[in-house]
């Protein structure tokens, strides 16, 4: 059975195929996310290995609420206690959006994205700029809207550079312009190669910057082809485009894992890192966004929801060109679809957490303990990442990367 075969939708497998596939995913997994670290050691010395932090990006948002003091500060100390333990990687929800920063012109609000930062800086989690423009028109704040063509050129170039100046370094990247393949308010007004002259101004504040495009409704199949389309053209044009952002929040109850399989395949042509942006299980399209907001998840859509989030970070995990699901949102107390939360509003956990860490956190987490040989190496099996190996009592940390496959470690 090839890999594509594996992934078909669960309710149409038996018992037997979902075993099946799962175990394809797994062996793919194992191949792709794994190294050897290689232990130099003195025959019989004890060794242990233990995984601090995956390369793979797992993440989630930080809202604003949790960094403006108006979420209730026990809850504030609990939500970075959850994300620390759960978390690798963050996104800004919503403060560094243009709209929220700069409501009026002039008046730009830049401490709550400072906050954000400084705390993930203390944390060694790399951040996501979400996003620098947004040209869904409803997005566009009506101050720009009311300006000449040239006074709308002058402040995005104005907000451009100096969002690259100002936070050089900072971010480990940016969504450029979010969402262009449904809107792109300033490419209509200034022509069809803007968004590359926009790009080129954010670098100039930082010639480091690591601009992503951002889209939804791809991972579904539904827009995948404009998609495609979209980012020939910007790539022919010259865009400096780092990698491609896909949002996994369209899908509806549960998704489509024959949908999500093509269109990673579709766009690991492209030779870019891809990023799922934006991930929620119920989706966008679920009887809880479209209907009831308030509706409830019984016992049992429970329980499919975790088996869905299963499923979809492993089909993720196991793609070559992914590196990255960031969740948009794991608490209830903070999240625009609470019913895809990992942990309820009173922080009391949800099956989709026992899944999210039974995976994340058990399954691709290298824990090994033994003793060297006569031979003087120990060689382990590790998902890349920082790794705490102990050799007689002595610990040290360890990066195991992709890129290098193999690391030798001088134990003692």
């Amino acid at each position: 059975m090839r890999l594509r075969n594996a992934v078909l939708p669960l309710l149409l497998l038996p018992a037997a195929s979902v075993l099946c596939a799962a175990d394809q995913l797994d062996a793919a997994i194992a191949k792709l996310r794994m190294g050897d670290l290689v232990i130099e050691a003195p025959a019989g010395a004890k060794v242990s290995v233990e995984q601090v932090r995956h390369e793979f990006w797992f993440g989630a948002t930080l809202p604003t609420g949790v960094f403006t003091g108006r979420t209730k500060p026990e809850d504030i100390a609990k939500f970075k206690e959850i994300f620390t333990s759960h978390f690798n990687a963050a996104v800004i929800e919503g403060s560094f959006k243009w709209h929220e920063m700069e409501p009026e012109r002039g008046q730009v609000n830049y401490a709550v994205v400072d906050r954000m930062l400084a705390w993930a800086d203390q944390q060694a989690i790399p951040v996501r700029g979400h996003c620098i423009f947004w040209g869904i028109p409803n997005r566009v704040q009506p101050w720009l809207k009311g300006l000449s063509d040239d006074e709308l050129r002058l402040e995005i170039q104005q907000r451009a550079r100096a969002i690259g100046a100002r936070y050089r370094d900072r971010f480990a990247e940016y969504d450029l312009n979010n969402e262009m393949i449904h809107a792109n308010y300033y490419e209509q007004r200034l022509g069809p190669e803007f968004i590359k002259q926009m790009a080129l101004w954010v670098k100039d504040g930082d010639p480091n910057a690591r601009l992503f495009v951002n889209d939804y409704d791809i991972l579904t199949g539904n827009r995948l082809d404009d998609y495609v389309k979209h980012i020939r053209r910007l790539l022919d044009m010259g865009t400096p485009i780092a990698g491609i952002g896909v949002q996994g929040h369209l899908h509806g109850d549960t998704f489509d894992p024959a949908a999500l399989q093509s269109a990673l395949d579709e766009l690991a042509k492209f030779n870019l890192p891809v990023r799922v942006t934006e991930f929620n299980m119920p989706g966008q399209r679920s009887k809880y966004y479209t209907g009831d907001r308030n509706a409830q998840l019984s016992p049992e859509e429970e329980r499919a929801k975790a088996a869905n989030l299963q499923q979809y970070f492993r089909i993720c995990f196991a793609h070559p060109a992914v590196q990255g699901i960031m969740m948009w949102g794991f608490w209830e107390g903070a999240n625009w679809i609470p019913q895809s939360s990992l942990y309820k509003r009173d922080w009391t956990p949800l099956p989709a957490a026992e899944a999210y860490r039974d995976l994340v956190l058990k399954q691709w987490w290298t824990r090994w303990t033994g003793t060297a040989g006569s031979g003087g190496k120990v060689t382990v099996r590790a998902f890349y990442g920082r790794h705490r190996v102990t050799v007689n009592g002595k610990e040290m940390l360890v990066d195991l990367r992709k890129t290098e496959g193999t690391k030798l470690v001088h134990g003692e």
